[in-house]
């Protein structure tokens, strides 16, 4: 059996690998804090749990619209409104299952191959392989720790060409908490305005878990709306990873385009899914801010002890549950029997002689860093840093 060229661009992600290789060493009894996932580590609030099983017992078990139920739709305009001040008709919606099938269907549905796609790093694994399978070019901006890895209206203009197609971007960012402000996005709109071929991806999936005040959508802006995919979902902001629900708001254009691919793709999202998605978008939204209260105060202990440790450089974020430290002073050093070369090499020596699990830097497209998941409990977190602190400080 031969397989498809295809696969020669996609490769397991690192987050993934690291998760494995945790519980390999936890097999064999090794104690492991494994800081590698994002995945809130509470509960679906029981109120969505309650409308799952009204909605069994409802009959809610046939086939759904492709896009999703009209009063699910209906919801997430709602939402848009009341959150974000955008106003969307429910033929602009498409419901996914998850806001991994709503990047791709939107980036199948935009680029060709050749086309080149504008990513700035850091970035979440999966943008560049999603352009990748759609035969796109992938074109990575980097921007540093120095301007809290957030792309600037000069670096935009600069990476844009005859090719640009699209503009693929998160905030809050996995992995580095960066989260734009509303002067930020202007400037960046500035240079949209003057190349009016370009379209831009905007993945808003930490939306709620923000510690800077408001949630800013590069959407507000009118003069490129209708080339903007706003991307969202239920995993991160009401703990429903495993539910598999996202959305998208686009251009109706776009919108139907996504719902003729999905219908060939997966068609409809999980029918239970649905209708417990409705309940979380319009009730009180009061358990994800309890959520957010125990993020920010496991963000400003990881924070902290990890700027108390020598070589350590960190920013300070301001949305997510990430920490992506710069570690590339430690590069070259060694702790007598290992030697730390890169940021795969620190991964590992931290996984193997600290025990604790981060994924390398590079899988989001910046070598000098680690991320780890604060998603966990204030007492994994205190055993991790403590750990980290101690193998790093062993790298001579």
């Amino acid at each position: 059996m031969q397989l498809s060229q295809r696969l020669s661009t996609i490769t397991e992600p690192q987050t993934i690998k690291m998760a494995k290789l945790s519980r390999e060493l936890k097999a064999q009894g090794i104690n492991i804090v494994d800081l590698s996932l994002g995945e809130p580590d509470f509960k679906t609030p029981e109120h969505i749990c309650e409308a799952a099983k009204k909605a069994i017992d409802e009959g809610y078990t046939k086939y759904p619209p492709v896009a999703g139920y009209p009063d699910l739709l209906e919801a997430i305009c709602l939402k848009l409104k009341r959150d974000n001040n955008l106003d969307y008709a429910p033929n602009q919606i498409i419901v996914s299952t998850g806001a991994k099938q709503s990047l791709v269907n939107a980036v199948l549905c935009l680029v060709d191959p050749g086309d080149e796609v504008i990513i700035p790093t850091p970035y979440w694994v999966t943008y560049a392989a999603q352009v990748q399978m759609a035969g796109g070019i992938v074109k990575l901006v980097h921007c540093g720790i120095d301007s809290d890895f957030k792309i600037t209206p000069e670096q935009l203009e600069a990476s844009i060409t005859s090719k640009t197609k699209l503009f693929m971007f998160s905030s809050p960012c996995n992995p580095t908490g960066s989260v734009y402000s509303r002067e930020e996005l202007a400037g960046l709109v500035e240079v949209f305005k003057r190349h009016p071929y370009i379209a831009i991806i905007s993945d808003e999936i930490y939306e709620y878990i923000n510690y800077a005040g408001g949630h800013e959508s590069i959407a507000q802006f009118e003069e490129i709306r209708d080339r903007v995919v706003v991307v969202n979902g239920m995993s991160k902001g009401f703990a429903m990873t495993g539910w598999r629900l996202g959305y998208m708001a686009a251009p109706r254009e776009l919108a139907q385009a996504c719902d003729r691919l999905q219908a060939q793709y997966t068609s409809a999202t999980n029918s239970i899914a649905q209708r417990a998605a409705i309940t979380a978008l319009v009730s009180d939204l009061g358990p994800t801010y309890k959520m957010v209260d125990a993020f920010r105060e496991r963000k400003d202990y990881v924070i902290g002890a990890l700027r108390k440790i020598p070589g350590v450089r960190i920013n300070e974020p301001h949305g997510a549950f990430y920490a992506f430290p710069d570690l590339s002073s430690f590069y070259g050093k060694s702790d007598g029997e290992t030697v730390v070369n890169n940021d795969d090499d620190m991964a590992m020596y931290l996984l193997n002689k600290g025990h604790v699990t981060t994924v390398c830097g590079s899988a989001f497209g910046n070598t000098d860093c680690v991320r780890l998941s604060f998603a966990t409990s204030m007492t994994n977190l205190r055993e991790a840093m403590a750990r980290m602190a101690e193998a790093l400080g062993k790298l001579k």
